[in-house]
């Protein structure tokens, strides 16, 4: 009989080997698809390293591709760490570029020095905005943040077509349903000439240092964790549960909304309905590969941008699908909820007779 016992601890070591392993265990997992397709895995795995970090095209390509990463999984991390479970990145992020289309694409004319924290600002607020509503039907209502959250990515992305079909449309747009460009003004700065790497990058990292520092260093910080251990525990000692919750939720809002300026203001220019190829979903395998540490996410970010960046590359040189990106994905997702089950749980055999552990 196996039975499973909490530990009192989790060591670093343990939370740090955790997602490295399950990292590992997805890509040996994938091989077995690989191998029926004829190709060599080595082969195939090299191509894919090649396609992420071959190049220095190639490595800005992972970095363009792991900035809304790492900002939806911030998004989702930081709300996971109170247990406030927003799975609306996705309709944040669209609802972030819609305002930055908005404000960007000519509304306001001012120097870049304006623009660009305007645009940011305005991101931030509108994704933040939609999360405002499930924090405040959970904390008044108790109505369950996963389904208004997740309904809600629905909603955001069917206004956002609605907006792209009518008063938001190009009209120099070919009939396309696409917002007006955004002007120069309002253009987040190249990193790199001639690359697509924007400053958006450096957006993201700094709200990782932000968010490292806000739950580690402050008071808010603490009351974040101490909300995600144990509300009930938490409002006893004083800790004001409900602020906890709205501010929690404005930040994580805001965070996936900043991933959508990123992706119009930085990156393509102008906003469309298929602007995010669901970096809003991905953000929460992010958030749980780097077991909700803020400066795990980037690395998580780093690793899952590489694995469809070097799938890309692999799918055109060895013929393997690039849905085998999805697949590690998915199986690196089910292998760190499975190291972290060990991280969390000695495993105990005990005697069927005796009761007493083998």
């Amino acid at each position: 009989m196996i039975r499973l016992e909490p530990r009192e601890t989790a060591t670093t070591t343990r939370l740090i080997a955790a997602p490295v392993i399950a990292a590992v265990a997805a890509l040996l997992l994938a091989a077995i698809p690989i191998a029926t397709t004829g190709t060599s895995v080595f082969e195939a795995y090299a191509l894919m390293a090649r396609g992420a970090f071959g190049s220095v095209f190639a490595f800005s390509e992972m970095l363009t591709r792991a900035t809304p990463l790492i900002l939806t999984g911030l998004a989702a991390a930081v709300a996971f760490r109170a247990k406030l479970w927003n799975i609306g990145g996705e309709g944040q992020l669209y609802a972030g570029a819609l305002a930055a289309a908005a404000i960007g694409s000519g509304a306001i004319d001012q120097p870049p020095i304006v623009m660009i924290p305007l645009v940011i600002m305005a991101g931030a607020l509108a994704g933040g905005m939609v999360m405002l509503g499930p924090t405040l039907l959970k904390s008044k209502l108790g109505v369950d943040e996963v389904v208004t959250t997740l309904l809600l990515n629905f909603v955001i992305l069917l206004f956002v077509q609605m907006m792209l079909e009518g008063p938001m449309k190009d009209p120099m747009g070919m009939g396309w349903p696409q917002s007006e460009p955004i002007i120069d003004a309002a253009v987040l700065p190249k990193l790199v000439a001639r690359m697509r790497i924007h400053g958006g990058l450096i957006m993201a990292f700094a709200a990782a240092l932000f968010v490292y520092v806000l739950l580690k260093r402050t008071v808010w910080g603490f009351e974040i964790r101490a909300v995600g251990e144990n509300a009930r525990a938490a409002r006893h000692a004083g800790i004001p549960v409900t602020a906890t919750f709205i501010r929690v939720g404005l930040l994580s809002g805001a965070l996936a909304g900043l991933a959508g300026v990123g992706e119009v203001a930085g990156l393509k220019g102008y906003l469309t309905a298929d602007l995010s190829p669901g970096f809003g979903y991905a953000g929460i395998v992010v958030a749980m590969l780097a077991a909700l540490s803020p400066i795990g996410v980037v690395f998580a970010a780093l690793f899952i941008a590489s694995v469809f960046v070097g799938a890309d590359s692999m799918s055109r040189a060895a013929g393997v699908s690039n849905y085998l990106a999805d697949l590690i994905v998915a199986m690196a997702l089910i292998c760190v909820l499975i190291s972290s089950l060990f991280v969390r749980f000695k495993v105990r055999f005990v005697g069927r007779a005796t009761g007493e552990a083998a």
